[in-house]
């Protein structure tokens, strides 16, 4: 059986909202394996990006444990926690959140500068795998600079060039017309294959849900498998 890589057991994530406590979350039980892809779907306001940013380690669970290759994360404190995120996770959001002042190349480069590869070799491996996603020709252009197809593939690049064991999708293509979604897929999916990186996918587009070897629906705070 292939090598377990994220899990969480049992958890619970409420919110107090005017007085009132509101249960996003109840008893979510869920494993991720090597290579494997991952949907997770459901209405607005399911709590899908919350699931989503516990299991990064990006907000904490009121009750329950998540563990990223064996490492259960409420036994790491903050810095720990982040070092174990940058070594193991890649994030991709619906907005690419790329830096601005920085060219497609500086912004893929960071998190391998953040890891402490050196700059010559953090630069190589990001050429890689810009070109990999269709940007070899857009390597010293700037977010504003870049169509928002161009900005959200060197945001998967980004998620990507640390080779993470996991990379975590939230709503990846939400702002993208579909020829351009379609294209950000196939790039996401032909990266997931031969890196052999999971993905776990919180998506309203069944053509990018349907892809995936597993689908789950949030649905009143449990995590229902549809396929």
């Amino acid at each position: 059986m292939s090598e377990l890589i994220l899990r969480c057991q049992q958890l619970h994530k409420r919110f107090n909202e005017g007085g009132l406590s509101v249960n996003v979350l109840q008893g979510i039980d869920l494993e991720i394996r090597t290579g494997e892809q991952v949907a997770i779907v459901g209405s607005s306001g399911s709590g899908k990006s919350t699931l989503l940013h516990l299991l990064g380690g990006l907000d904490d669970p009121n009750e329950g444990e998540i563990w990223i290759m064996g490492h259960s994360l409420n036994q790491l404190n903050a810095a720990e926690r982040g070092r174990w995120r940058n070594q193991h996770l890649g994030f991709i959001y619906q907005f690419h959140h790329l830096l601005p002042e920085f060219t497609a190349l500086e912004n893929v480069s960071m998190p391998l500068l953040i890891r402490g590869i050196p700059t010559g070799q953090a630069k190589e491996r990001s050429e890689d795998i810009l070109d990999k996603v269709g940007l070899a020709k857009r390597l010293h252009h700037k977010p504003g600079e870049l169509s928002g197809g161009e900005r959200q593939r060197a945001a998967v690049a980004r998620a990507l060039v640390t080779q993470p064991r996991c990379v975590l999708a939230d709503e990846p293509t939400g702002n993208l017309d579909p020829r351009t979604a379609e294209q950000v897929y196939e790039r996401m999916l032909e990266l997931n294959q031969s890196i052999g990186t999971s993905l776990v996918v919180v998506t309203h587009a069944p053509a990018l849900a349907s892809r995936m070897d597993r689908i789950f629906r949030l649905d009143e705070g449990r995590l229902v498998l549809e396929k």
